[in-house]
Parts: C-alpha cells; structure tokens; sequence
C-alpha cells in the first residue's frame, strides 16, 4: 500500500496506521468513544492480508493481559479503551511495567467519575500520566492534537515503547477521537519473522528451543534487596528517558507576555484563542505539551521569566496545572481554566478567562 490521503476520524487513524506499521495483535473491548478503533480492524480484516491479530476479548482485564502475553513474545501488541476501561486494565499495565515489556495502549478519554458521560474529557491525566496502577512505574503519554498524529503517535509510540522496554500509551480526547480530517497513512511495513523478532527482543519468550536459552518474564521478586533494585533499575531508565524523549510544541511564543498551556483538543481551541488575544493587543503563546511523561518541566520553567503569567486550559477540574505548578516553583502565577461534564469551550471562553485571571487582576 502506497502513501495516501484520506478522510477518517481519529480513531479509524490508529486502526488503519496498525495496520500499516506491522502491528501483530490487537486486543481489545468496546467502549465509547473509542469503539471505532475495534470495529475499522474488524472491518478491514488485516489477518487476511498481513496476518495481525484481532480479538475482541471477554473483557477490558483478559484484553490488558493478553497484551502482556503477546508483549512477553516480543510481538507489537497494542489495546485500545475509554476512561472505565482504562481504570480496569490498571492492574495489567502495572505488571506489563514491571515486568519492563513494550506495548502500546490507546485511551481515548470521556467524562467521568463513574459511568459518566461518553462525551470528551482529559481527566485521566491523573490515572495514566501518573501510572494510574499500584507500584513506582511510568507510562510514556503521547498526547496527540490532531487525526494526524493519531495515526503518527501509533508508530513512534511502539518505537519508544521497544526502544525503553516500557508500556507507551496514546492519550487522545474523544474530540480528537470522534473528529475527521485529512491524514497521510505511512506505507506498509512487514510484521517481523520470529527470527527477526529474537534478534530485536532477545530477553522474549518467543522461538526458544534446546540451542536458546530460555527466559522468564515476570513482575514477581519475592526478596526486597531485589526488588528493591529492580525499582531503582527502572528509575534510572526513566531518568534517560526524561533527559531525551521530552517533546513539545510552541506557537507565538517569542514575543508572548502571557502562555497558555494545553494539550489535545484545548491545544487546538487554544490556538484560535491566542489568535482573538492578539486580535486584542494581547501577547498570548501557547506550549503544547505532546508528551505528558516526559513532561515538558525544564521549558514551562524557562517561560516563568519571560512570561506574566499562565493559564492552564483543560476539559477537567485542574490535573495538568499540578505539573506546571511543580515546573515553575512558585516564580509566576499559575490559573486554571476548564470545562467538565463533557462541555468543550470555545476560544472566547479561554480569552475571557485569560483577562479575569491574570490581566485584569
């Protein structure tokens, strides 16, 4: 399949870019807003054409830990859910963690607590970006912004998950999931041989006979000096990976006296609002963070110098802001704006809060 522009929403993004980038296995559950992910793979029935699984499992916990089977073999092994499911598959993240496997889990994030709303939301930042399940352990979170990086984010989402042996998860809003646009799918790629995946995984479960040795996957340490350096083993990793994986975008940011920080969907509506701010007079940047872990803590500190003030935009009560508050060390004043319930605002929205928080004060 050659390079291609189409139309499609988010969620048929990432189904179609798995595909296209030799993705073994899918396993997953249906839940809004993300089903579509689940039901384009059913539709285009990539086990005719380049051999990939896709199962619709009996639950959100048998999907997580089938990923943990087929992450332990050293395939490209990837789930997909909304906030509920997410919560469910907490327990399987953190032994897929532990157990220092790579595989990549889509969150497209709705309204909650509980059951909520199936409508748009980013009020997982807590439960992912923070871990989520039990134990010290990190996800790496790719925030897209666009049906584009939909689709991108699912690639370098498996390549840094290989390249660190570490769960990287996509968290996308039902906004960016649900919305269409254009998007240019990378061409097809092969799924690895068995050969060529010992040869990138030697520590996996797959191929082994009497000439390899074989090698046990788990999360389990029974003795605390071990454990105990295990843990310390993954703090150092996830150390490089915040000294080199940060990345982030900055729009009108050179001449700004004020910045907005969002990411998502209110990155998008915050890009019209610092447009209406200048319309005004006003100086406003916007900084997007596209990974949340690792998150942008050294640039939103820079900006506490040159800046008045920030403003955190989100679709929740105040998660992202604990990070930017964190970044910048009480050298500036950091406000909030969100909307809750599944309310997406619009762009004045953001300006008018931007004037009665910091501006006008």
């Amino acid at each position: 399949m050659a390079e291609e522009v189409v139309l499609m929403k988010g969620n048929e993004a990432i189904s179609h870019a798995a595909i296209r980038y030799g993705v073994d296995g899918y396993f997953g559950y249906p839940i809004t807003p993300q089903s579509e992910v689940l039901e384009t793979l059913a539709e285009l029935k990539p086990w005719e054409t380049t051999g990939m699984v896709v199962l619709q499992a009996e639950s959100e916990v048998a999907a997580i830990n089938m990923v943990y089977g087929g992450a332990g073999s050293g395939k490209m092994v990837m789930t997909s859910s909304s906030s509920p499911g997410i919560s469910l598959k907490q327990e399987g993240i953190s032994y897929i963690a532990g157990a220092e496997l790579p595989c990549l889990i889509i969150n497209v994030m709705r309204g909650g607590p509980g059951l909520g709303t199936i409508q748009p939301s980013q009020a997982d930042y807590f439960q992912t970006v923070k871990g989520g399940g039990h134990g010290d352990y990190r996800l790496i979170a790719l925030a897209p912004a666009s049906v584009q990086e939909m689709a991108d984010f699912v690639g370098l989402g498996f390549e840094l998950a290989f390249k660190y042996r570490n769960p990287a998860i996509i968290l996308a809003d039902g906004v960016i999931g649900q919305m269409m646009e254009k998007v240019v799918l990378p061409t097809q790629r092969k799924r690895l041989t068995d050969d060529e995946v010992i040869a990138r995984c030697p520590w996996a479960t797959t191929g082994r006979s009497k000439n390899r040795k074989s090698n046990i996957i788990t999360s389990l340490e029974l003795k605390p000096e071990e454990m105990e350096k295990n843990n310390l083993r993954f703090q150092a990793k996830y150390k490089i990976i915040e000294e080199n994986e940060v990345r982030f975008e900055e729009i009108h940011c050179e001449d700004a006296e004020y910045l907005l920080i969002a990411f998502g969907s209110m990155a998008r509506i915050g890009q019209k609002a610092i447009e209406l701010a200048r319309e005004e007079g006003i100086k406003v940047g916007l900084l997007r963070p596209i990974t949340l872990w690792p998150f942008p803590t050294k640039a939103i500190d820079a900006y506490a110098d040159k800046v008045k003030g920030m403003l955190v935009t989100e679709l929740n009560a105040g998660q992202m802001i604990e990070d930017v508050r964190l970044a910048v060390n009480g050298k500036i004043k950091v406000e909030h704006f969100g909307r809750l319930g599944g309310i997406v605002p619009d762009p004045e929205e953001i300006v008018h809060a931007l004037k009665e928080k910091l501006i006008n004060q």
